[in-house]
């Protein structure tokens, strides 16, 4: 009889195949069309670099400028990667700690969105599409949420 743990796994895959979706669907259109990489990602390094991001962050931003457009094309990549890894189960681990990378990079990206001199609850309540996903990727990581309905588990063969 399946006990509470087992369970609470199946839950965990669940959420993290759903995730895994919600990231193909937005690295799908990155990847597959230039409008992102020529036109949309520029568009926001070029917002981050002059004000919403955290001020010792805006440097290391200002670096990719040159570049906005293979790194557009990265973003989408690594969206990708995630989702592949969150569907499939295959190295959830280590592309949670990617995960939890890219979504603290987007976090610093974006701090200032709300303004200078607002409440702090003002600054969180902004970064809503980012703090769940680092929370998940924790879980995901800390669980091994790959074990479960995905390749990771024990005994399956990746040759």
């Amino acid at each position: 009889m399946p006990g509470p743990s087992s369970a609470l796994s199946r839950v965990i895959a669940v959420v993290r195949i759903l995730t895994g979706v919600l990231f193909f669907l937005f690295g799908e259109y990155k990847v597959a069309g230039p409008a992102f990489a020529h036109a949309g990602f520029p568009q926001y390094l070029q917002g981050y670099v002059n004000g919403s991001a955290v001020a010792f962050y805006r440097p290391i931003l200002a670096l990719l400028i040159p570049h906005a457009v293979f790194f557009g094309y990265l973003v989408g990549i690594a969206e990708l990667a995630i989702a592949a890894s969150l569907i499939l189960g295959l190295w959830v681990r280590p592309m949670s700690i990617v995960g939890t990378l890219f979504m603290l990079n987007l976090f610093l990206a974006t701090w200032w969105e709300p303004g200078h001199g607002v409440a702090v609850w003002r600054y969180f309540g902004a970064e809503l599409d980012k703090i769940p996903l680092i929370f998940l990727f924790l879980i995901f990581y800390a669980g091994d949420a790959g074990t479960t309905w995905g390749l990771d588990r024990p005994g399956v063969r990746r040759n």
